[in-house]
C-alpha cells in the first residue's frame, strides 16, 4: 500500500522551491529568509509533516547524538556507578538536550577502537569519557582515539603531554584547602586515604596539595598514616581499622573520596571514637549524601553542573573542528559537622 504520509517534496511544490530550500527552512538555516521560513513551516503544520530525524542526520552525517561513556567502579550497591558521575549524569544530560542532541549512555568498553562503535556507524557524533581505572592503559586508549581523528572529551586529570582535551578539578588546590582547615583546627596526625600512586593522577594531586599545607604549618606527614584506598566504602572503613589495630595516633583523616570518608566514619563511629571532637574528617567531591549522613561531612566540592555544561559545550567545538583547551575548574571547602569546630 502506498504511503499517504505527507514528505518535504509535497511542501516544496506548494511553497513553489526547491526540496533542498525546504530542509534548509526547517532546520532554520540563515541562507532562508525568515519570510520563506515561516511560509514553509506553515505549509509543514498543515500537511502534518513530520521530520524523519533519522534520515535527516544521515544526509548531514550527524547523529545529533552525543555518547558518554562511564567506566563501571566496584560499589557497595549492583550499578557499578560511581556517586559522583550520578550528579555529573544529569547536567551532562541536561547540557545536551539545551543544544537539541541526544544523549546515549554505556558503560566504556575495554576495546582499542570504542569510537568506531558510535561515531563510525554514525550513532555519535562524539564522546564524553567518565572514569579510566588504570591510568597508563586510558592514556593509551587515548593515544589511539587521537590517532583516529575521533572527536572526544574526558573528565579527570589535566596534563600537559594527555591527548585531547580533558576537563578537571584543580585537584592539588582541592587537597591544599582540606589540608589547610585541618591544620586550623589544631589537627597534626592526619591520616590520608587514597591512592597516590602514578595510576591515581587525581588522588595524587589531592594529596600533594595536602602535603603542601601541612609543610606550611611546619607538619611532616608520617609514612605510617598514608593508606592506600580506592573508591568505595569499605577501603575507608578498613583503613580506620588497620590504624586503630596497630595502635597509631591520629587526629583527622582526609579521605581522597567522599565513599571512602563515609566508610571512615561508619569505622570510627563503631569504635566509640566521637567525630568532630576526637577526630576530624574531610572527604572530597560533595557527593549528595555527605549532607545527610551523621555527623554530615565536610568536603572539598566539585561543582559538576559547571563541569557538565562545558563537557558538552567543548565537546560540540570540537564537533565542529574548533580549537579546544583543557580546562581546571577550582574547588571549593564545604564545612560541616564531621570537623567539629576551632
Amino acid at each position: 500500500m502506498k504511503d499517504s504520509r505527507p514528505t518535504s517534496l509535497d511542501i516544496a511544490y506548494r511553497a513553489g522551491v526547491s526540496q533542498s530550500t525546504v530542509s534548509r527552512a526547517l532546520r532554520d538555516s540563515p541562507l532562508v529568509s525568515l519570510e520563506t521560513r515561516e511560509k514553509i513551516k506553515a505549509i509543514a503544520r498543515e500537511l502534518n509533516y513530520k521530520v524523519d530525524k533519522a534520515a535527516s542526520n544521515l544526509r548531514a552525517k550527524s547523529s545529533r547524538t552525543l555518547a558518554l561513556l562511564i567506566r563501571e567502579d566496584p560499589t557497595t550497591d549492583e550499578s557499578h556507578i560511581n556517586p559522583f558521575f550520578l550528579s555529573m549524569l544529569g547536567a551532562i544530560t541536561r547540557a545536551t538536550a539545551v543544544r537539541g542532541y541526544d544523549l546515549l549512555v554505556t558503560f566504556q568498553q575495554q576495546s582499542e577502537d570504542w569510537h568506531r562503535d558510535f561515531e563510525d556507524s554514525h550513532r555519535a557524533d562524539g564522546l564524553i569519557l567518565l572514569g579510566y581505572g588504570v591510568y597508563d592503559s586510558y592514556v593509551e586508549r587515548l593515544k589511539n582515539l587521537q590517532e583516529d581523528g575521533a572527536h572526544f572529551i574526558c573528565w579527570g586529570a589535566v596534563h600537559n603531554d594527555q591527548p585531547g582535551c580533558s576537563i578537571g578539578c584543580n585537584n592539588e588546590e582541592g587537597g591544599y584547602l582540606a589540608g589547610r582547615h585541618l591544620v586550623s583546627l589544631g589537627r597534626k596526625r592526619i591520616a590520608f586515604f587514597g591512592d597516590v600512586s602514578a595510576n591515581s593522577p587525581e588522588f595524587s594531586a589531592r594529596y600533594r596539595g595536602f602535603c603542601r599545607a601541612l609543610a606550611e604549618a611546619n607538619i611532616d606527614h608520617a609514612a605510617e598514616l598514608l593508606i592506600a584506598a580506592e573508591t568505595i566504602e569499605t577501603f575507608g572503613f578498613e583503613a580506620v581499622q588497620r590504624l586503630v589495630a596497630d595502635n597509631i595516633p591520629f587526629d583527622a583523616i582526609f579521605a581522597a573520596s567522599d565513599l571512602i570518608a563515609i566508610g571512615a566514619l561508619r569505622a570510627l563511629q563503631k569504635s566509640g571514637v566521637k567525630v568532630g571532637t576526637d577526630v576530624s574528617v574531610v572527604g572530597f567531591d560533595d557527593i549528595q549524601s555527605a549532607a545527610y549522613i551523621t555527623p554530615s561531612l565536610t568536603t572539598v566540592r566539585q561543582d559538576t553542573n559547571v563541569a557538565g555544561e562545558m563537557l558538552v559545550e567543548n565537546l560540540l567545538s570540537i564537533v565542529a573542528g574548533e580549537q579546544v583547551e583543557s580546562t581546571l575548574l577550582q574547588p571549593k571547602l564545604i564545612v560541616r559537622e564531621s570537623c567539629g569546630s576551632n
